[in-house]
């Protein structure tokens, strides 16, 4: 199971709120790429896949494929404010080694 935090919901919702026409919900995946071998996806979806989890936080629909669940299961999203920037932080028990940047990970 996948878990977002009170502020990373109230993130989404608020972006989720100006757009038009309204996404069903949103979608965090995992895909190939980046120097350690994966990074994760977050995006907006008109729908989901047959095949897809779907988690309800509140009024938020989140939508996970069955691929990217075998690494997002135990992971937790959080949504952070520093003096360095602002953005969605995955804290996931599942990874092994990070890159440099912290935008990528192997598991």
């Amino acid at each position: 199971m996948i878990q977002l935090t009170e502020n990373a919901v109230g993130k989404v919702t608020e972006i989720l709120s100006m757009q038009d026409p309204k996404p069903a919900g949103l979608r965090i995946a995992v895909v190939g790429g980046g120097c350690s071998g994966f990074s994760y996806s977050m995006a907006f979806e008109t729908q989901p896949s047959m095949l897809d989890k779907t988690y309800n936080f509140g009024d938020l629909k989140v939508f996970v494929d069955s691929a990217s669940m075998l690494y997002l299961d135990g992971a937790e999203v959080d949504y952070v404010e520093t003096l360095e920037g602002s953005g969605f932080k995955f804290n996931n028990p599942q990874v092994k080694s990070t890159c440099g940047c912290g935008s990528s990970f192997s598991a």
